[in-house]
């Protein structure tokens, strides 16, 4: 076993018996580079990713290979998940150096941490063009020996453009005006809309989660609807269990990526629960459950992914044959059921095998139940797919928000109680002396200290459930939270930076408004100061400075920024304080009060100490709805009729 047998990283553990010295990011690993004379061969991936487990097994566990890289390279492993810091800047490099990025990701540093070469995945012998890993290790090395001049010169000239933000958004402030950045994103989406699969580009296909809500609040319905509905019928789907894949491979949402990610299913949650159609609840329940029955820890936070991999093999868990689906369901239901979910004998994945898709409504209900129920207990016997088990403090975040969605729009308490319980967790467990660390593991707090991400989507979700309880406590956390990220990640004028002011110094330090996967730190940060702004009057100078500094990637690249885009109408939309006893009276007016795009709204007792709700009670012993912009509130109203006519006005 290598030093990565202690390390709180699943994705490091798996490595922990290859015959590569591996070491973890750290000074000691620069130190020992640097007494050697040999330069750091950097590997960064995640758990969940299946390219870093094929490169993994043809080169990390092959003796010979694994000699190559420990006789003239410090070797480095890094979960991205954990260190965002050092995954950004390197791919920033990667992207800008080969014009692409991903995973995994292979970075060769000299002893300062500049990049001079960079590439993804490397097969184990010369494929389809591609040079070898062991070609590609060779060349550097005697590179390096023997024309260290040349490396010297490439690595100063990457490592000042890193410093000098190439590759990075502009971020140059400008004016912005709602409606018309707002109506500049939408023609811009609409130019990479695919009107025919649903969502943007062709392949591979991403969910683009942020960008739904943007398309939700700004009201733009055949774009979000045609997405969420083609997603929800296709092989990005679990039409089992519930969940999504990554993402697709293929135009039309039918082969996914297997592997399951918390931020995707976290991010999507919320946008099915708040689609408000029996297709979007289905979906949003089935999410829901999924992720507190399958993602949740023993400590009631959340893990952060399954692999897509089981037997070594991808998607094997998860696809059928027409066989299968006889053997498990007898002749009869077993072709109902081809019918129905598209399993065919010539398969829409891989040695015959098809993913699952419901592109229609069953025309009976409860057979479908009946049959769904069967396959789920037969696919319940087959190898699962490994789980990542480490707690991200931001990806929790995003997850109390999706559950807390879930449970105001479909009125189920028990999506709340798990947000609850996850925030209880990551707050008692990931604050240390006043500052987030990013991740824990079977409740050991890692020591990588927690980014801008981190802060603002875990203020985000104590944010909701603030709103959704009325419990004060839950919004006194959250301006901690957002104090601190002014303090630490804010350079003024709206500009913040990933990593924290008194952080590990790396070769540039990362500032990256640009949503990917996940929310960006900023579009994070930038969409719990909106809330917070909703519920206290305050903070209203750093989101206007916030909004214009991203006004520039709104425009031009709002694929890309679709919660920054989201928090701008956010920052538009009313304020609604609903006050009065828990009961059906308030829950009737809080109901309607959530339909409105982009509102704030919070549901509390009469004298909460939420700054929204101060000073505003009861109505002649009704529950009433305050509808206020920056504070200043109409006439409150009683009933969800008055209610809804109002917020139409």
């Amino acid at each position: 076993m290598n030093r990565l047998g202690s390390a709180t990283s699943p994705y490091l553990r798996q490595h922990a018996d290859n015959p590569v010295d591996w070491w973890e990011w750290g000074q000691e690993a620069f130190a020992e580079a640097k007494r050697r004379d040999v330069p750091i061969l950097l590997s960064v991936g995640y758990s969940a990713c299946h390219w870093c487990h094929v490169m993994a097994h043809e080169s990390f566990e092959n003796d010979q290979i694994a000699a190559l890289m420990n006789q003239s390279f410090v070797n480095v492993k890094v979960d991205r998940e954990e260190r965002p810091d050092v995954d950004a800047v390197y791919m920033q490099a990667t992207v800008a150096l080969t014009g692409s990025g991903g995973w995994p990701m292979t970075v060769v540093l000299d002893h300062e941490g500049r990049p001079f070469f960079a590439g993804t995945y490397f097969p184990d012998r010369p494929r389809h063009g591609q040079a070898s890993f062991p070609q590609i290790i060779t060349a550097i090395a005697t590179a390096w020996n023997e024309r260290r001049g040349e490396v010297a010169g490439a690595a100063e000239r990457i490592g000042q453009a890193l410093r000098d933000g190439i590759g990075q958004a502009p971020n140059e402030a400008v004016s912005v005006d709602a409606a018309l950045v707002t109506e500049q994103a939408l023609a811009a989406l609409r130019r990479e809309y695919d009107a025919r699969a649903g969502g943007f580009g062709q392949a591979p296909k991403f969910p683009p989660s942020m960008v739904l809500e943007f398309l939700r609040v700004s009201g733009e319905r055949e774009m979000f609807e045609h997405t969420l509905e083609a997603m929800a019928r296709g092989g990005l789907y679990d039409q089992l269990a519930g969940g999504f894949a990554r993402y697709c491979v293929d135009r039309t949402w039918t082969v996914p990526h297997f592997e399951k990610m918390l931020y995707d299913n976290a991010l999507l949650l919320a946008v099915y629960a708040k689609w408000g159609t029996p297709l979007g609840d289905r979906v949003a329940r089935e999410t829901a459950d999924f992720l507190v029955h399958e993602f949740v820890t023993d400590e009631g936070a959340f893990a952060a992914a399954f692999d897509a991999d089981s037997d070594g093999a991808e998607g094997t868990f998860y696809v059928w044959t027409p066989a299968e689906l006889d053997a498990v369901l007898g002749a009869e239901d077993g072709a109902w059921a081809a019918r129905l979910l598209n399993v065919t004998e010539s398969g829409t994945f891989e040695h015959g095998a098809s993913t699952l898709q419901l592109l229609a409504d069953p025309d009976d209900g409860d057979r479908w139940a009946r049959v769904g129920q069967k396959l789920l207990e037969a696919r319940s016997r087959r190898t699962r797919p490994a789980r990542d088990d480490k707690v991200v403090t931001a990806w929790n975040g995003l997850a109390i928000s999706g559950l807390v969605a879930a449970g105001r729009w479909l009125g189920e308490s028990k999506y709340v109680a798990a947000a609850q319980r996850a925030a209880e967790f990551v707050w008692a467990n990931h604050l240390i002396d006043g500052r987030l660390r990013r991740a824990s593991i079977y409740g050991q707090v890692g020591a990588a200290a927690g980014v801008l991400e981190d802060y603002g989507a875990l203020a985000a979700g104590l944010l909701d459930l603030a709103a959704a309880t009325g419990e004060p406590h839950w919004l006194d956390r959250a301006r901690i939270l957002l104090e601190t990220a002014q303090g630490h990640f804010y350079a003024g004028e709206g500009h913040w930076y990933d990593v924290a002011d008194d952080a590990e110094q790396l070769v540039a330090r990362p500032s990256d408004a640009t949503d990917n996967a996940s929310p960006s730190g900023t579009s994070a940060v930038l969409t719990a100061l909106v809330s917070y702004a909703a519920m206290t009057g305050e903070s209203y100078d750093i989101v206007e400075a916030t909004l214009a500094r991203v006004g520039t990637l709104m425009t031009r690249s709002p694929r890309f920024a679709g919660w920054s885009l989201a928090a701008m109408v956010a920052n538009e939309a009313p304020e609604i304080a609903i006050i009065g006893p828990v009961g059906a009276e308030r829950d009737a007016l809080t109901h309607v009060a959530l339909r409105a795009p982009g509102a704030v709204v919070v549901a509390c007792e009469e004298g909460t100490p939420i700054p929204l709700a101060l000073g505003r009670g009861l109505v002649e012993g009704q529950a009433a709805a305050y509808v206020c912009h920056r504070q200043v509130c109409q006439r409150p109203v009683t009933t969800a009729t008055q209610l809804a006519q109002l917020l139409s006005e």
